[in-house]
């Protein structure tokens, strides 16, 4: 269910074999990728079905970022087709036009005109050509971006095989099947709502589609579907309660472990159930789990990966000890897109090395610490400081630029940017020039300006940087 439309599996599927007609005719093929960049919409998993058929690969993109990061992701990606939306954010996707393969395939979703997706749809014959499927389960089919650790984002190629492994570790902990009703209301640019979209299609549910978080919408959404399921923020929340503080809407469908004040007594609260641990977007989603009834320190491994936490050695760290998280099983990425020296590292010795830090606790579980480098929480976006002390750098009166995240009570943290000026230069100025250039998200919102930034060696001092300007709550878990 999506806006106006309701698709049955029988219609999805002649959908998607008449849209894999379409991309073949414009030469999409094996490895080539298919890159969308539009809200959530129930066109991105038919475009999903149709590039397994054709054993390409969809990427979708941040609908947030501006034009300069989707240059980059046009040019890095190098796509074979873009399936565009006009709606709110055509102007960036203009802006750009010029980026990426001069011969690509550009495709209005919302439009209206002949070469419109729905009007390609229609004119493809019945059945389309024939496609198999892919007879190697290892072909990359999707490709997400993560967050910018190293200065660039780097596109995580996922097959049909971790894609398969995750949904059903989701399924099997998360019951969801034929009966769920899901909400896709968090971004399905990323890897934690998409995951269960993915594990609700395969289980033979009904994904109800949110184009964007808009309170009042996802309450009415609820109320018409029944939906039982949805990847919702505590923000979030907060705005749904006070939205349905009139009681219009009927929510107690919704299962929900809990949240802010007021929300239990709009929804069903559930009886504890597995939740999520550790994951990230190269290993499919999430790869530890707390499980009811099974106390442990930190959280277990699922059933389709194999969780360690090494030494820089290779070796397996002892009890009570901290070291990188790594990762074998069906559900470890392929590789990223061209990068090839990046994935000899990361692949290394077997394992998928996490670049995050771990324990291995007494009892056998494994708490995540902290990323190798340092990451800004702010709800669900992970922002890495590399990535917007770069862009700060660039701005002619700045001379040196540290970023850090700062304690919010909203959003958890916020982006704070300590700044070394060559010559007179405002907040505000820095702002305007940070918005042209990264996702609002990303963008600081506090500014400070001083002579020098603390160093140790040369290399900047993080955590004397902290402890000066405010920096604190980063992610990851504290044990005793």
């Amino acid at each position: 269910m999506c806006g106006g439309s309701r698709i049955s599996w029988q219609q999805m599927d002649t959908r998607a074999q008449a849209l894999a007609g379409e991309l073949s005719k414009a030469g999409v093929g094996t490895g080539d990728r298919v890159l969308w960049w539009g809200q959530n919409c129930h066109r991105l998993l038919e475009i999903l079905f149709a590039a397994s058929k054709l054993e390409a690969v969809v990427c979708p993109a941040n609908w947030r970022q501006t034009a300069q990061e989707l240059a980059f992701v046009l040019d890095d990606c190098a796509a074979r087709a873009v399936i565009w939306q006009a709606e709110e954010i055509g102007d960036v996707i203009r802006a750009v036009r010029g980026h990426g393969k001069d011969d690509a395939l550009w495709i209005q979703h919302d439009g209206t005109g002949p070469n419109s997706y729905e009007a390609r749809l229609s004119a493809a014959p019945p059945h389309g050509a024939h496609l198999d499927r892919p007879a190697d389960a290892n072909t990359a089919v999707l490709m997400m971006y993560t967050a910018a650790f190293d200065g660039r984002p780097n596109g995580a190629l996922l097959s049909d095989r971790a894609l398969l492994a995750q949904s059903t570790t989701v399924r099997l902990l998360e019951g969801l099947g034929e009966r769920t009703v899901y909400l896709n209301s968090g971004p399905m640019f990323h890897i934690g709502g998409l995951r269960r979209t993915v594990a609700v299609a395969h289980g033979g549910g009904l994904n109800v589609f949110c184009r964007r978080v808009d309170a009042g919408e996802l309450c009415r959404l609820i109320d018409a579907e029944q939906c039982t399921h949805a990847f919702l923020q505590t923000p979030t929340m907060a705005q749904m309660v006070r939205a349905n503080s009139d009681g219009l809407f009927n929510l107690k469908s919704l299962r929900s472990a809990g949240g802010p004040e007021g929300w239990n007594d709009m929804v069903t609260v559930a009886d504890p159930q597995v939740s999520s641990g550790y994951g990230q977007t190269e290993v499919a989603g999430v790869v530890t789990f707390n499980y009811p009834g099974l106390s442990s320190i930190g959280a277990l491994p699922g059933p389709l990966a194999r969780v360690e936490v090494h030494t820089p050695s290779g070796a397996s760290v002892a009890a009570g000890e901290i070291g990188e998280i790594v990762v074998r099983g069906p559900v470890v990425m392929n590789g990223y897109h061209n990068r090839p020296e990046l994935n000899a590292v990361r692949a290394r010795g077997g394992w998928h090395h996490t670049n995050d830090l771990g324990r291995l606790e007494n009892d056998g579980s494994i708490s995540f610490i902290a990323p190798l480098q340092r990451i800004i929480k702010s709800a669900a976006e992970n922002i890495y400081p590399a990535e917007v002390e770069s862009i700060l750098l660039a701005h002619p009166a700045v001379t040196e630029a540290a970023v850090l995240g700062v304690p919010d009570a909203h959003w958890g943290q916020r982006v704070k940017a300590v700044i070394v000026a060559e010559r007179d230069v405002t907040a505000d100025d820095l702002l305007a020039f940070c918005r042209t250039r990264l996702a609002g998200y990303k963008c600081p919102r506090l500014f400070e300006f001083v002579d020098s930034l603390p160093r140790n060696g040369g290399l900047l001092d993080r955590d004397l940087l902290d402890t000066d300007h405010g920096g604190a709550g980063y992610p990851g878990t504290a044990t005793t």
